[in-house]
């Protein structure tokens, strides 16, 4: 609500003022359990007293429902819907195919609360296309012809793009947390700088795909192929529900790599990047020979960036922040040149 239009009328103060919104803190029993949620309310701003105004019990039936189900584990009417997108799957052939009953779903997107066991197996067909294979497979014969075919086509074509180890996808997932909205270039050169980090501060790769020294830098052609039917902005794809729904089995030195990376080399963008890729060892390396004609299938071997980064954390110290800064000023500084 605007601020203009925040007035409505105060039953204490019996007129129409002014009223902010707030956040309050209630305690509410579902299932015989306590809870503390975070609601919004409108405070009157002469009186102090709290004021109904038209739209907010709804807004906090919403918020009370979404809290209580992050609190709880279970999927959300927006989880269910991106499965069916993701499908391509109508809600009542969606219950059919995950084994429940045929208005089970919908009842789900009226605003019904799944239960535990009804929730896992909707975040699982979320997370893996080879489970929701599985599924329509074994409810084969509950479903038309045209939604089992449809169905089981999405899942295979989304589980061929998925071609990338568990590793790759925790840490892309991960990436995408932290800074929302990530272009392909710019994912790729993190991915590199993640993998160099790492393997410089504790002796091994953190990937086990091999990198590829492509025309715009270093690149992962496995995430490259992964994205690449993806829109511009990957979170806007239904499809962006598989990353969020993988389990995160990353290590803290993991993601103290990954935050290190995020917090330097991920304010910039994806082509300033790229120019700090081109001129070091790894990269000028693969070129020698080539110019700016480096095929596709060159390799970028994972010794040598783990032997280029674990030089340059002798003279930087890139286990902090401050050491990644002066490393990449310095690089800054080259390119510039």
């Amino acid at each position: 609500m605007a601020e203009k239009e925040r007035r409505d009328f105060c039953t204490v103060c019996r007129k129409e003022t002014e009223f902010s919104l707030k956040k309050k803190d209630v305690i509410r029993s579902i299932r015989d359990k306590e809870y503390t949620f975070s609601i919004t309310v409108a405070v009157c701003s002469e009186c102090g007293e709290e004021m109904s105004i038209p739209g907010l019990i709804d807004k906090n039936i919403a918020e009370i429902d979404e809290q209580y189900r992050t609190a709880e584990g279970l999927v959300s009417i927006d989880d269910i819907e991106k499965l069916m997108k993701i499908y391509k799957i109508g809600k009542a052939p969606l219950s059919l195919a995950l084994g429940f009953g045929e208005v089970t779903i919908p009842r789900y997107l009226e605003g019904q609360v799944p239960s535990k066991e009804y929730s896992d197996i909707i975040k699982t067909a979320i997370s893996s296309p080879k489970y929701m294979k599985q599924k329509l497979a074994e409810n084969r014969e509950k479903l038309t012809d045209a939604a089992y075919r449809k169905a089981y086509a999405a899942a295979e074509s989304i589980e061929s793009l998925f071609t990338v180890s568990d590793k790759m996808l925790n840490v892309i997932a991960y990436i995408f947390e932290k800074l929302g909205e990530v272009t392909p270039l710019m994912l790729q050169k993190l991915l590199y700088f993640i993998q160099g980090v790492y393997s410089a501060l504790y002796g091994k790769p953190i990937f086990e795909e091999d990198c590829r020294a492509w025309i715009h830098g270093p690149v992962f052609p496995e995430v490259y192929n992964l994205f690449r039917d993806f829109k511009y902005n990957p979170i806007d794809d239904a499809r962006f529900a598989l990353l969020e729904g993988t389990k995160d089995t990353l290590t803290e030195e993991e993601k103290h790599v990954i935050d290190l990376v995020i917090n330097t080399f991920g304010l910039y963008g994806g082509k300033v990047l790229e120019k700090i890729t081109h001129n070091e060892e790894p990269w000028v390396e693969a070129r020698r020979g080539y110019g700016d004609n480096i095929p596709s299938s060159e390799l970028l071997p994972k010794e040598r960036i783990m032997r280029y980064y674990v030089l340059v954390n002798r003279k930087y110290g890139i286990d902090t922040e401050e050491g990644l800064r002066a490393y990449i000023r310095d690089m800054l500084e080259k390119v510039a040149q």
